[in-house]
């Protein structure tokens, strides 16, 4: 059994952590804590693999990173290039800062690896005119590696046409590329290396040893000499419908009676005359090549099928006359004895070898190799390879001053995720920033098939957003997927237009083409059930203007019917009666109206009566009522929001719950505010004219007082002073009635009538 890389869960190593995302993540600060990783639980990565592609990470340092060459960065890869890094350096904490430009004091010379790192760094800045610098950068090295790999001779043992100086040796690289195929040199052009050159001689000698054969029998194998290919290739052409023919004409001989039928019926030939036949005769070509007679020879000018005329006519020149002499018929015997003589350059045929290199021609295959091409090509790949330890060496320095400056970076958002959480750079796998609705998308990430990648997202929970977005200046194009963490989704949908910046600033014109739909926020929520409740009345509304809009039609139509009918009635017609029921109904419904303000009213004089704050508190309880179930609903569906599967369907292999939880999702999604110190005209001089609805609802309630201050209703709840009749009793705070005094200012009952 193989132990796991995390085989060792006691670690020596004094870990640090931090918690954002609702999880546990390990801090990197240190060299030691880079080098260590291999000790750390990977159950305690947040990653396990990532893309090369569709990241903002530099792809050549990916490259180098992706030993296998996969197309993805697993944690066993970082773990190796981490620690081949620290090897070569005098103090791992370097890694640590991440920055473009590697000491030349920093390498380690102590090993000889580091040693000839450091001998190549000179040399790359020697090159550049930077002799007396003790810096080199990633843009140094790139360079001095693009210089050397563009050289005739750069070290990686493939030779190039432009590699010879002889034009016959550059026309024998070439050939050898087109027939044996070529690999790329480190500059990018084709070539070939050892491998190839020995497979294009190895084909050349095989053709060659397969022509000799021939030459060495020609009487057996090429019976007619160069024009055996054409005669073999004629009789293959009418083998098939030669032999049916004979073996017609044998079964005919065996009976008789068979003849009719061998050569078809009267009702097939009938078909075919129903139709257009072509010229050649095509819808014939199933048929006998020749009329079955047996005993018969087959006739090679007169009485064929007009389908295989042309094909007999060249067989007849091409194999027959050279081969059996002049002649009109062939029997049966003659073909056996023309099959037999043609059968050795068949079977040579099919032992054919380094076919590879047939297009060149015996003749130029036998100048290659009894010419000097291979020695001189020989001479050339080793004289490459002479540069190797050059080359590899240039090619170690860039990949040095990369890990330097990139390897932090991808652990930070791989091992974990600080970039993410925190205010500073965006995360790797953050492409840009989306502005639409009044909104700005920070968490966009590059998306190839939205299709599929929708199928693995949706189980996020996230408002997610597919956004195809052009620079019709540049033609460049990209789609990613954006999540959309407040406000709500009334004014999102498919062809909504918006603006997508990337991390280059560059902006591309921007259209949602598919939606995920998900809550997006509590506001959203709170108001979620009053907007559904405006719909429906909205949707009632509407459905019911349509029906009365229906029946008034009908009814038009009716009383326009009547009319005519009237005009056409003799006079002194009764006119009809009003419809009893159809009053009764309208009185119900007066009536349920009046009552549900009457029991409105009175609940809301209940309230008054108890005070501004039991008012409240109803308006508080009846709208937690409505909306605490959607809010409720809600957040457990926002706290359950996971950016995993967003980027496991983009190939990231994500080993963490990574949750947008509320709070984070107010920070990845902004909405539109005011500048601080901002003034705001309210002002609108286009606002559409509004019905004073607040004056009349006012004047409403001035009158209501009004008139219940009038009917003494309300001297029971006023002060004394304002009391508009003095027969109520005190009933303000702190008022105290005495049993036994009575109320000076009572009215006397008046006595009795006699």
């Amino acid at each position: 059994m193989i132990p796991s890389p995390t085989a060792a869960p006691h670690s020596l190593h004094p870990w640090k952590f931090f918690r954002a995302g609702g999880f546990d993540q390990v801090k990197l600060e240190t060299g030691a804590d880079l080098l260590n990783l291999d000790q750390l639980d990977q159950k305690l990565w947040v990653a396990l693999a990532c893309p090369t592609a569709g990241i903002e990470f530099d792809l050549k340092t990916a490259a180098l990173i992706d030993s296998d060459g996969d197309g993805r960065i697993r944690a066993a890869e970082l773990i190796a290039a981490l620690r081949w890094a620290g090897s070569v350096l005098k103090d791992a904490d370097d890694l640590v800062k991440g920055r473009d430009g590697l000491a030349l004091g920093a390498i380690n010379d102590g090993v000889p690896e580091g040693r000839q790192i450091l001998g190549s760094a000179r040399i790359i800045l020697r090159q550049l005119g930077k002799a007396e610098a003790d810096v080199i950068t990633v843009s140094d090295a790139a360079a001095a590696t693009q210089s050397f790999a563009n050289t005739v001779f750069n070290g990686d043992g493939v030779i190039i046409p432009e590699s010879a100086d002889d034009p016959a040796v550059q026309q024998v690289v070439r050939e050898a590329m087109a027939a044996v195929g070529s690999v790329m040199d480190r500059s990018g052009k084709p070539g070939i290396d050892a491998v190839k050159l020995e497979e294009f001689f190895t084909e050349a000698a095989r053709f060659d040893a397969w022509a000799g054969t021939s030459e060495s029998d020609a009487a057996k194998i090429l019976p007619v000499g160069p024009a055996t290919a054409a005669a073999a290739a004629a009789m293959q052409a009418v083998k098939a419908k030669i032999d049916d023919y004979f073996g017609r004409c044998r079964l005919a001989a065996f009976e008789a009676r068979l003849s009719p039928l061998l050569n078809r019926t009267e009702d097939e030939y009938k078909a075919l005359l129903t139709k257009d036949l072509s010229l050649s005769a095509q819808e014939v070509s199933g048929f006998p090549v020749s009329r079955i007679v047996p005993g018969q020879p087959l006739s090679l000018v007169s009485g064929l099928n007009p389908a295989h005329a042309q094909a007999i006519a060249t067989f007849r020149s091409a194999a027959v006359e050279p081969l059996l002499g002049s002649r009109e018929a062939l029997g049966e015997d003659d073909w056996v004895a023309l099959q037999a003589r043609l059968a050795p350059y068949a079977a040579w045929m099919a032992a054919k070898a380094g076919s590879r290199v047939e297009s060149l021609g015996i003749a130029r295959v036998r100048e290659i190799l009894r010419g000097p091409a291979r020695s001189a090509i020989t001479a050339l790949i080793a004289r490459d390879r002479e540069l190797e330890a050059e080359a590899s060496g240039v090619a170690l320095v860039e990949k040095l001053v990369r890990f330097h400056r990139d390897l932090i970076l991808l652990a930070n958002n791989f091992v974990n995720f600080r970039d993410l959480y925190d205010d500073g750079a965006p995360a790797i796998f953050q492409a840009g920033t989306l502005y639409l609705d009044q909104r700005s998308c920070n968490l966009c990430i590059t998306v190839v098939d939205p299709a599929k990648h929708a199928v693995m997202a949706s189980l996020a929970g996230a408002y997610l957003a597919y956004v195809d977005c052009v620079r019709k200046a540049t033609g460049q194009k990209l789609t990613v997927v954006a999540i959309f963490s407040q406000g709500d989704d009334e004014n999102l949908m498919v062809g909504r237009n918006g603006v997508f910046y990337d991390r280059k600033g560059l902006d591309y014109d921007a259209t949602i083409t598919k939606t995920v739909a998900n809550p997006i926020s509590l506001r959203q929520a709170f108001w979620l059930p009053y907007k559904r409740f405006v719909r429906w009345v909205e949707e009632q509304i509407a459905k019911r203007a349509a029906e009365a809009d229906a029946a008034a039609s009908q009814k038009l139509a009716a009383v326009a019917t009547s009319a005519a009918s009237k005009a056409a009635a003799p006079a002194g017609a009764a006119p009809q009666k009003v419809d009893v029921g159809t009053v009764a109904a309208l009185g119900v419904a007066f009536g349920a109206i009046g009552g549900f303000f009457t029991a409105v009213a009175t609940l809301g004089k209940d309230l008054w009566a108890q005070g501004a704050f039991a008012m409240i508190g109803a308006i508080v309880g009846v709208m937690a009522l409505i909306s605490g179930p959607s809010l409720v609903m809600t957040y457990i569906k926002l706290r359950k929001r996971n950016l995993g599967p967003i980027l496991d369907a983009n190939g990231w292999a994500v080993n963490a719950k990574a949750r947008i939880n509320v709070p984070f999702g107010t920070r990845l999604t902004a909405i539109a505010e005011l500048p601080p110190g901002s003034t705001r005209d309210l002002v609108d001089p286009f606002e559409e004219t509004r019905r004073p609805w607040k004056l009349y609802l006012a004047l409403v309630v001035v009158v209501l007082l009004g008139w219940q201050r009038w009917a003494d209703k309300l001297d029971a709840h006023l002060p004394k002073p304002l009391r508009h009749s003095h027969h109520f009793p005190d009933t303000s705070a702190g008022a105290k009635a005495d049993p036994a005094k009575p109320e000076t200012n009572s009215v006397p009952k008046a006595a009795p009538a006699p």
